[in-house]
């Protein structure tokens, strides 16, 4: 019996050392409408035919303002291959908060505002829920929502590696056709 309980540890153990496979499909991606700077407004759907790593954001954030460089860096290096990263500040952010944190930052992708129950709502929390930020998701080329921080936070979950991971799985599986792809060009901003 003791041999047979640690045959099983030593056999659990290796199962979760595995690749876990294919990614799970947790829902489709709401639909969801992004402010810009100057006034513009566009829907998350734009990007469809992509990968995108949308990280709502506070403007006041620091590990925002990383996440921020860091997702420049991946764009710069993923982005002709499908990667598209977009920013959403909730902080009460405004045209000028969103412009001074793109500037700080020297962000090189779009990077909007939303209203917080807006992006609560598309993230499915309560409003009484103490979230940490930023919040990312991952949503894959088909519209769908593939991976996200929990509310209270994962540290795996909000490190590059971690990033540079979910962006190589999810470039490499097929998505729609080519021709949606290619009219889903960044924003200005």
């Amino acid at each position: 019996m003791r041999f047979a309980c640690v045959a099983l540890f030593f056999f659990t153990a290796l199962l979760q050392a595995t690749d876990p496979g294919p990614l799970p499909v947790l829902r489709p991606a709401p639909d969801f409408v992004i402010n810009y700077p100057g006034g513009q407004k566009q829907a998350l759907n734009k990007y469809r035919g992509k990968v995108v790593a949308l990280e709502m954001l506070f403007t006041t954030c620091p590990h925002c303002q990383n996440a921020a460089r860091v997702f420049s860096k991946l764009y710069a290096e993923y982005g002709a291959k499908g990667f598209q990263p977009v920013g959403v500040a909730f902080n009460e952010a405004t045209d000028a908060k969103v412009t001074e944190f793109v500037k700080g930052t020297g962000a090189t992708y779009p990077i909007g505002y939303a209203e917080r129950e807006n992006v609560l709502k598309f993230l499915s929390f309560s409003t009484i829920d103490r979230l940490v930020v930023p919040q990312i998701i991952w949503i894959d080329r088909s519209g769908n929502i593939r991976s996200q921080t929990p509310v209270a936070g994962d540290e795996k979950m909000l490190q590059e590696a971690y990033w540079r991971e979910m962006i190589e799985t999810l470039l490499k599986e097929r998505g729609i056709s080519s021709a949606v792809r290619h009219s889903a060009a960044p924003a200005k901003h």
